[in-house]
């Protein structure tokens, strides 16, 4: 049958991963760190993916495909279901790192608590990087956002109890990745309803284009969030 139908351009899809996140009927999927259509039978026609993509790469069109099969949708979400592990799972050859999820706390097992104080992982999302996270995603509603340089981490033995915990993370370091993460991180903050922003880096002189870059979303988003700075020493000292 002939009917409306998404269709993603290779050449625009940057591989954020965020269109896979936001199809609840599971037909789009990361192939080789690019977004795919993977079952027609499986597309609605009705866009929830498309408000996701922030390079457009993704249109509808009309042309011969499969009918959607809502019993094979309904099918597949009450399978997935019975998975209790908290994570997505990409399509064979997909890339972990592109694929939008939310994360529960781990909880210490016995051998964490006798080695390492009862130390968990506080990471409540991925991915992580400023790049590759999606401009909107639901862990992002009214969560808590930390940016910090990604050296800030091995700084502090404490870091994911002392920043990490109860707070959506994001770490990058503007002297390795190219571009200005001022318009990411501009998106993420009028899309979403980000309650405070905390920015923690290192005393030394590149990571203030992250402090910069968050200082220029936060004016530029048009909201009034509160917000903090704190620098860390090399040693790992909290200097304010």
């Amino acid at each position: 049958m002939v009917r409306r139908i998404i269709e993603i351009d290779q050449e625009k899809c940057n591989g954020c991963g965020a269109c896979a996140a936001a199809c609840h009927e599971g037909a789009i999927g990361m192939v080789d760190g690019k977004a795919r259509l993977l079952r027609d039978d499986y597309c609605d026609g009705l866009g929830d993916c498309l408000p996701t993509c922030p390079t457009g790469a993704i249109t509808f069109v009309e042309r011969e495909a499969a009918a959607y099969d809502e019993a094979a949708v309904l099918a597949r979400k009450t399978a997935a279901l019975k998975d209790t592990a908290p994570r997505q799972v990409p399509p064979s050859g997909g890339c972990p790192g592109s694929m939008a999820q939310a994360l529960r706390p781990a909880a210490p097992s016995p051998d964490a608590a006798a080695s390492q104080d009862g130390a968990v992982s506080h990471l409540a999302q991925w991915p992580v990087q400023i790049k590759l996270v999606p401009a909107e995603a639901p862990y992002f509603s009214g969560a808590k956002l930390l940016i910090a340089a990604d050296c800030t981490a091995y700084a502090r033995a404490d870091f994911h109890r002392r920043f990490m915990r109860g707070r959506i993370t994001l770490i990058g370091c503007p002297k390795l990745d190219e571009g200005d993460y001022a318009e990411k991180l501009t998106e993420i903050l009028r899309r979403n309803d980000i309650r405070e922003v905390t920015i923690v880096r290192m005393d030394v002189p590149c990571c203030g284009g992250m402090q910069r870059a968050a200082e220029t979303a936060l004016r530029q988003s048009g909201k009034f969030i509160p917000w903090q700075v704190v620098t860390l020493g090399r040693d790992g000292n909290i200097l304010d």
